[in-house]
């Protein structure tokens, strides 16, 4: 079944907006290429008076889904209120996963995001069981090796623990025989994400070493002298540290150059954008603008024109039009192309110069 509805015929008889499109009408969870995922369960895992809430989302991806490695992170996309769809990136929380497996992600509300329109703070305080997500596959080199090392030194701050849990996580389902070294800040410990969970990890022992600071409390701080008080000749120990960039920037200074660490920040993924200058027509609708270097869509979008789009994030096709004339650069890969009379997807396309486009 999987190989017909990927088939170059069926491909072409529904384009330009592809399988995928028609599948979801009928069934959200049926897609050839695409993924989407259903939201099975919402856990809080922090809920904190005056502080946003964490909460952590099981999630029921479509066949399509490749699975993950620990560390990984993914795209999510989500309408919400009948807006457009937005897409944000967040770390996936559970072991390793294989294609079609359910996984978790564990997400703080940003305390930033217009008041109930961010895509954490509906995640996190609004969304439901039975609400449909678009995903991106898994992504990222922050993970860990196949051949895991005996000794190993997991390092976190406040949500960065996402990545660094599925990582323990991962260890504790290969039964790993080794020893693992589990070092986490939070805020207070009414602030700690997964707190039951570590404590019993704590309690049980076998071979992991948990430890939980809290600074405001008076427990210390990153330094090269607490580090090796706490694991002797740390620097020679594989590491891997995710959280804020305060925190990485210490943990890299203690490191002083060691090829055993490995970091990830929270920043958001970088993006090549068109280049602006000339005009943009929308020959369809018979409206043109200047062009601002954004996405096709988005220029779309700005000049009033509303046309169809699924994930925003470059995967489901729902988006497709066709160029007539000039150049467009995809904003994810940097790639160019001025092939007169082709199907672009607009909401990852933003045109370089004069482009004109059928919608």
């Amino acid at each position: 079944m999987q190989r017909i509805l990927r088939s170059r015929a069926l491909a072409a008889l529904t384009s330009p907006h592809g399988v995928d499109r028609y599948l979801e009408l009928v069934n959200p969870m049926w897609a050839a290429t695409e993924v989407r995922a259903r939201v099975v369960s919402i856990h809080r895992e922090v809920d904190v008076a005056g502080h946003p809430p964490v909460a952590t989302l099981t999630l029921q991806p479509t066949s399509t889904w490749r699975g993950h490695r620990a560390g990984q992170h993914v795209q999510l996309g989500v309408t919400v209120d009948g807006a457009r769809r937005t897409t944000r990136v967040f770390s996936i929380s559970s072991p390793e996963s294989g294609p079609g497996d359910r996984f978790t992600i564990t997400l703080r509300a940003n305390p930033d995001a217009p008041e109930r329109q961010g895509v954490s703070r509906f995640l996190a305080e609004r969304a439901a069981p039975g609400t449909m997500v678009h995903l991106s596959q898994a992504e990222g080199e922050f993970v860990l090796p196949d051949h895991v090392p005996e000794r190993l030194l997991l390092i976190s701050g406040g949500s960065g623990i996402t990545p660094v849990m599925s990582m323990l996580r991962t260890l504790q389902r290969r039964t790993h025989r080794g020893h693992v070294t589990f070092l986490h800040y939070a805020q207070s410990p009414e602030h700690q994400i997964f707190a039951a969970e570590l404590d019993e990890i704590r309690r049980s022992g076998h071979g992991i070493d948990v430890h939980l600071l809290h600074p405001e409390l008076g427990d210390p701080n990153l330094s090269p002298a607490y580090l090796e008080r706490l694991l002797p000749g740390y620097r020679d120990v594989p590491t891997w540290a995710c959280g804020p960039a305060p925190m990485i920037e210490a943990v890299r200074a203690a490191y002083d150059g060691s090829d055993s660490l490995r970091l990830e920040y929270f920043r958001p993924p970088r993006v090549s954008s068109g280049a602006g200058g000339g005009d943009v027509s929308f020959e369809r609708s018979g409206v043109s603008g200047a062009n601002t270097g954004a996405t096709l869509l988005e220029q779309a979008e700005a000049l009033g024109l509303r046309p169809e789009f699924g994930c925003r994030m470059g995967i489901c096709f729902s988006c497709t039009s066709r160029k007539t004339e000039g150049t467009v650069r995809n904003v994810l890969t940097g790639a160019e192309s001025s092939l007169p009379g082709e199907d672009v997807q607009i909401c990852v396309n933003a045109p370089v110069g004069d482009c004109a486009v059928e919608l």
